[in-house]
Order: structure tokens, then sequence, then C-alpha cells
């Protein structure tokens, strides 16, 4: 009346009597319906201000009032698609329209809250009424590239409910879709029944995953997935009355301590009977993951399984380091040395430990990771993610005790800036399932059955008699076009002019297996390139030297290169070299593809520790257990020679392709230092030389300036 709003109200019979039906508040009972409301009716509803066709509830849950979470419901009534030139679909202008109204009414609750007191668990869900004929692919495609709009919103899931086409022309089918951010996996479409049940509360599990989310957390059991992939197993292990590691049958999320151990088995089609390993997963949800005796223990026992077990550990670390409490003190130090003391004897007898850095790890966490992962004789891959870094001590309290810090964790011990470009982090990923990938992929050219040599042999369908001269060589500003162009007597005679090395590698690996590039981020050692790849179907490490000249970055010194020249190993390039020999020892043949002048001499390498680690690579060869091919691809001298002589190993096979230069050192040099005295004698001793000197005496000055200049 007058224009006032209308709002509605729903009354039911209930024991004789009407009852309001307070879920339905102000809304029509048949929109109420096909919303499925009556799925919030474990939770207190209060309706939150919107736009029009757009319904918001804060739900309480009545069981437990602890579980708060927002609900955002709308009707989409038209899908029309909007598509590009070539007929891909680029979006769906109303429900992209009441999506952002939705998460807009979310997002105004949220930030009238404290950061620390946001609500998790939100959901959205779009009830759609026209046939929805866009294919899934197209729609889960569409819906990441819509995802930035949900961050920090601590959404849970969208649902839309709506009729699908049925295969063979059947009558079209209700389902639901739900679009959700799996931790560590991005954007993820399921497609089921519509839901028959009220929505639950969260139960203690639930409530642990949320905790864990909070704090840009996973709750490990939320990895077990990840680890085991499709037909895998993960058995829980904890301690005994007596502190030996058994196995224990309990629900996911009953740890008692900061640490969950496990042991993984995985299916793979070369381990039909499943790649087994101990995991170590970090509990951020206890202490921030901070370190005591329980923690120490279980850590030191999962090492002992694996040591028994003959299997790599892979470690999901996340951990505020030392434990700091009222009721423990420095004896957490002596825990967290004990267990250092174990990993170094691990590491030591060929054991290999994985570490993917799951979030922020301080002060012993890093140590631990770097004795497992980043000294010479270590094995075991280091992953990190951008939501990762690893500090000694955290920003907040390096401000407090006024230490040098930067902007936040990641600036001070991050990838990109800290990390990557000094090594300790072998691989990036852009979250945690493409870190578990990662990790697969390395598995795929290491990993080893307990009783066997090497890793199985991959079945592939690229000849082993294969010609890699056709292969195409598109690096810029080069003169070659396929591999071959660089062997050719006719487009490079004297082996000189640069090429990529890299195109050059993956000519040579297998072609339906993708080669894994280790240390692409280290800084200054770009010289150097690591890959695990196949050959013929067996796992190698191949390595190749760089040969065109590539830019330097950042500062350049007065007394150092200012390119990175090619064929010349530098300091962290030698290291990479020796680091990488190391880890492949015992493991899986090594393949070396040499383009080598030596080593760089100037003052600044040789400051930098030349010597040492060029000295590395020559005990890497001469500690190497398994077979090396090392192939002269163009040029090779200087004191590489030494480093990889065939003489430091029985087990090094030396080839060079037809055409190769080998020399002690090049030529033009050889010529001007070396060689300059005999090379001045028999200059002297030329009777053309010797019948110009002698006729400078006899003539005038006019003539003999002439012939001084024919001398010269």
């Amino acid at each position: 009346r007058g224009g006032a709003d209308v709002d509605h109200f729903t009354f039911r019979l209930a024991g004789g009597s009407l009852a309001e039906d307070r879920i339905a508040r102000g809304l029509h009972p048949m929109i109420a319906q096909r919303l499925d409301l009556w799925r919030l009716a474990n939770f207190d509803l209060a309706r939150l201000p919107t736009v029009e066709d757009v319904y918001l509830y804060h739900c309480v849950g009545r069981e437990n009032p602890a579980d708060e979470r927002l609900v955002a419901l709308a009707e989409v009534r038209d899908l029309t698609p909007v598509r590009d030139g070539a007929g891909r679909l680029t979006a769906l202008p109303e429900p992209e329209r009441l999506l952002a109204a939705c998460l807009d009414g979310i997002r105004r609750f949220q930030v009238q809250r404290p950061a620390n007191r946001r609500l998790h668990a939100n959901r959205v869900l779009l009830c759609v009424w026209p046939l929805l004929d866009v294919p899934l692919d197209e729609l889960l495609s569409l819906t990441r590239t819509l995802a930035p709009m949900t961050v920090g919103l601590g959404l849970e899931d969208v649902v839309i409910e709506a009729r699908l086409p049925a295969p063979h022309d059947g009558e079209p089918r209700n389902m639901a879709l739900g679009f959700s951010y799996q931790p560590g996996e991005g954007v993820t479409l399921s497609v089921e029944e519509p839901p028959t049940e009220p929505l639950p509360t969260l139960d203690e599990y639930a409530q642990k995953v949320l905790r864990a989310r909070r704090r840009g957390n996973v709750y490990p059991y939320e990895l077990v997935a990840l680890l085991t992939r499709a037909g895998g197993t993960f058995t829980e292990y904890d301690l005994d009355e007596d502190d030996r590691l058994v196995p224990v049958q309990r629900p996911f999320g009953a740890n008692s301590c900061g640490i969950v151990v496990g042991v993984v088995r995985t299916i793979t089609d070369r381990h039909p009977e499943g790649m087994a390993r101990v995991a170590l997963l970090g509990d951020p949800t206890r202490a921030l993951g901070a370190i005591a005796e329980p923690e120490s223990v279980r850590i030191m026992r999962a090492l002992d399984l694996a040591e028994e077990m003959q299997v790599p550990v892979e470690w999901l670390a996340v951990s505020a380091g030392a434990k700091i409490s009222m009721d423990s003190g420095s004896e957490n130090m002596d825990w967290i040395s004990r267990v250092l003391r174990r990993l170094i004897t691990f590491t030591q007898a060929r054991g290999e430990v994985n570490v993917i850095v799951a979030g922020i790890n301080v002060g012993a966490q890093p140590y631990w990771n770097a004795e497992a992962t980043m000294l010479l004789h270590t094995r075991g891959i280091l992953v990190m993610t951008p939501d990762s870094a690893m500090v000694l001590t955290g920003k907040q309290a390096l401000d407090y005790s006024g230490g040098v810090s930067a902007e936040d964790n990641f600036g001070i011990g991050g990838y990109d800036r800290i990390m990557g470009p000094n090594g300790q982090a072998q691989y990036w990923a852009e979250d945690l399932a493409a870190a578990c990938e990662v990790l697969f992929a390395h598995y795929e050219h290491t990993y080893v059955v307990p009783g066997e040599r090497f890793p199985r042999q991959a079945p592939t369908t690229d000849p082993v008699d294969r010609d890699v001269r056709p292969y195409p060589h598109p690096a810029a500003n080069s003169d070659f076009r396929v591999v071959g162009d660089i062997f050719s007597t006719q487009t490079n005679p004297e082996r000189k002019k640069p090429f990529d090395i890299r195109t050059v590698m993956r000519a040579v690996g297998d072609q339906d297996h993708p080669p894994l590039e280790r240390w692409a981020a280290m800084a200054d050692a770009e010289s150097a390139v690591v890959f695990d790849a196949h050959v013929g179907g067996w796992p190698v490490l191949m390595l190749g030297i760089e040969s065109r000249a590539i830019p330097r970055r950042g500062f350049l010194p007065a007394d150092g290169p200012d390119q990175w020249t090619a064929g010349t190993l530098f300091p962290r390039s030698s290291k990479k070299v020796a680091r990488a020999l190391n880890a492949a020892s015992g493991n899986r043949p090594a393949v070396v593809l040499a383009n080598l002048s030596g080593f760089d001499g100037s003052p600044e390498s040789l400051r930098n520790l030349q010597l040492e680690y060029g000295a590395e690579i020559g005990r890497a060869v001469v500690n190497f257990d398994g077979p090396i091919v090392f192939c002269v691809v163009s040029r090779y001298h200087g004191g590489a020679f030494v480093v990889f002589s065939g003489t430091l190993s029985d087990t090094m096979e030396v080839v060079a392709v037809e055409g190769s230069y080998a020399s002690v050192i090049g030529g033009a040099p050889a010529a001007a230092t070396v060689f300059a005295r005999d090379i001045s004698k028999r200059t002297d001793a030329d009777p053309r030389v010797v019948e110009l000197e002698a006729r400078l005496d006899d003539v005038d000055d006019d003539e003999r300036a002439r012939l001084r200049a024919e001398l010269a």
C-alpha cells in the first residue's frame, strides 16, 4: 500500500497450530522451494541486505554455535552465452552478474569484521532455470577466469543447480555442479546428484580444516589425496607405548602432535605394486607446527622406518620453529639437534628426503630442510610455492629486535628473490598440487624399487637410432635452423658458432618423456643446464654446458666478465654440475653433452671459490657410482679436460661427434702465450723474412719504410 515494500512470512501447520517457517522468512514459498532453502534447517538464519534477486543469509549452527557461515542464493533466468570469433566461450553475462552480486554481499559483510574473525565455509548457490547446454570443460575454464573475484571471501564452493542434457538424447537431468578451490589444486569441478539432506554443521575435523585455512595453510590430511592419487593408499603411523612407530587405525584428524607420519603407496604404470614412500606432514593447527619432543621423536622414527624400507621420505613442511611455552624450555633445542643428527646420518648413508615447503618455515625447520636437500652430498629436492618461505627469524621478530628484514616473510626467504636465485630451492610450483606433480615427475626419473639397481625403464616409442639432426633449433639470433647445422662442415666448419644447448639436450632425450630441469632459477649458474631425462626409456641425468653468451644480471664487478661466455664454467655453475652428479650417483647414469672451453679464471671467479667448486666436479666424477657418458659436441679444452677426464672413472665412456676439437688450450691463446718463442723462431727463419731483412741495409729511407711495412 502506498508503494511500500512487500515482505513474506510463511506459516505451516505444526502440532495443531500454525508456526512460522523462519527459514523462509523474506522469501516467497515457491522461491524458497526452488532455492532448496530447506537445506539450511540446521542453522538459525538472519537475512542480510543485498541487491534485488540475491538472498544472503548469516547462518549460525544450532548444535554448534561456533559454526558461522554466509550463504548467498540467486536464480538465473538467462543463459545466453558470449563467444569469440573462434567459437570459444568468453562470458555468461547473467550468471556472472548474479555471482558478482552474491560475492559483493559477502564482501560487504566480511569487511565489517576483524581479519581474524571473518567467516569461512561460505557458499553461493545459483539455481538455473534454462537448460544448461554449455560444455562442462568450457564452463570450468570460464570459472577459473572468475576465480580472482572470490579471493579473501572465505568461499568454500559455488554450486550451480541446473538441468543438464542427457547423453544419447535422453531426458535432461537435474544435477549439482560444484566449483570449489581445493588447497594446492586450484578450482575443481564436481558433478553430482542434487543433495537430499540438510547441510550439516561442521564436525571437529572440518573445523580443523577451516582453522588451517584461516591462517593461509593446508590441513595435513587434506594433502593425502594429492600424494596417493587414484588407487593409492595412506597408512598412518604413530608411537606405541614403547615409542616404536607402528601403523594405527583411526579417523583423520586424530593426531596428537604437530607431525603426521604415514606410509604412502601410489600406483603408477611403472609401479603397479605401488610406489612406497614415508610421508611427514606438518600440522599448522597445533601451535603453528612448533617443534618439541613429540614431533622430534616421530621424525626420527620416520627416518628409521624409511631406512629400513629403503624408500624416500617426502616432507610437506610447515613449522614455526622450536616450541616456546611456559611448560618447556631449552630442552626443545636438544630435541631439534637430535633430529639434525639423524638427518645427517640418514643423508650420508644415501637416504633421500624430498621437501615441499608448504607454508612459512621458521628457525629449525629451514635448517632441517637445508640438511636434507641443499648440501653437495644430498639427493633430495626442495620445492617451493608462492605461499611458502624459509626464514631463520620471522619478520615481526626481526623488526622488534632491530634486525634487517624485508616487507614480509616472502621477501626474507621466499622463492623469487632469495631461495630460487641462490639455488637452495630447486623447483618452483604454482601451488601444492603442482608441487606434488613436480615430486612425482622427480620420482619418474629417480624412484628405485627396494632391491633393484636403477629406476625402471619406461616404455618409449622413440627409436634409439633416431637421427637428431632434423630437430628444430629455434633459438633467437642463431644461424642454425636445425640441430644438424651445429655439426655441419658447411654451416659450422670450426665449431665456433653459438648454439642453444637446451635444444640439443631435448633432441637427444626421448621425445615422449619431457625433461625436468633442476635449478632453473639459480642465478649466476646459467652456463650449466641440468636435466632429468630419458634416453632409450632409461632415466638419466643429462648435463649440458651453455654454448652461447648469456647476459649477466644486476651489478657487474670490475674484475669479472661482463657476460657468461659460451662453453665456460663459472663458480656457481660448477657447483651446480657437482651437485647434480652427486645427486645422481648410485641412482641413474649421467650423460654430459660438452662444449667446454674450461673454467673462468677472472679475479671475480677465483674470489668466488672457482677452484673449490671446480675441484668438487672432479671429486663427483671420481666418486660417481654408475655409468657416465661424456660426449664432446663441439669443442673441449682447458681445465675442464682434467675434471672430466676418462681416467677419473672406470665407468666413464668418452665419445665425440665427428668434427669436434679437443686441446689443452685454444689455438689463439696458445699462439700468444705458450708457443710464442717457438713461433718467433720459425718466423725469423722463414726465407722470405731473411731476404727482406737483408735488403733493409742497402736501400734508401723510403724503400726501407716500405720493406718494414711488408715485414709487419
